[in-house]
């Protein structure tokens, strides 16, 4: 059994212990958490949405992230993330969610913003919200590996601590 199946399975059974819903925003992992999370049976009693919003324009349009934020900030941002994390509750209606935003490369990375630098941002229902920058080192799926295995992590403490 991977990491990833552990991390949900445990994050499953404190969900169904609360009876709550989690939700997922996804830019740089494409939909990968969301996959992780339905390969376990009976997700459907806990996970409803998951939305991919890997440009701006989905962020915008999808999560109401709001654009002149993006400009100001950047799409790999705290603020977004915090963003991305509230639209996908206030969309979905979800108890708790999590959200991803980074730059999983070859390409895309600054002096500031190099590839492998992730947002993390998990919240609840009552807005409370925590952040994360990770910069991971590798290649494109490695990247992505460690950004899924930490968002569900986070979420897994997350739901523990403020549920």
């Amino acid at each position: 059994m991977s990491v990833s199946s552990v991390l949900v399975e445990r994050m499953a059974a404190e969900l169904m212990e609360r009876h709550a819903v989690v939700t997922t925003a996804e830019s740089c992992t494409g939909g990968w958490i969301a996959k992780i999370l339905t390969d376990v049976p009976g997700s459907s009693a806990w996970f409803e949405y998951g939305f991919v919003s890997y440009g701006d324009n989905a962020k915008a349009d999808l999560l109401n992230v709001d654009s002149e934020l993006i400009k100001e900030h950047g799409a790999v941002s705290e603020k977004v993330a915090i963003a991305m994390v509230a639209g996908a509750l206030d969309r979905s209606g979800a108890t708790y969610g999590m959200a991803v935003t980074g730059i999983a490369g070859p390409e895309g990375g600054t002096a500031d913003k190099p590839v492998g630098t992730v947002w993390f941002a998990w919240g609840g229902e009552d807005r409370v919200t925590e952040t994360l920058c990770k910069h991971f080192e590798g290649d494109r799926d490695t990247v992505r590996r460690q950004t899924v295995t930490t968002a569900l992590t986070g979420m897994l403490e997350f739901v523990q601590n403020n549920g």
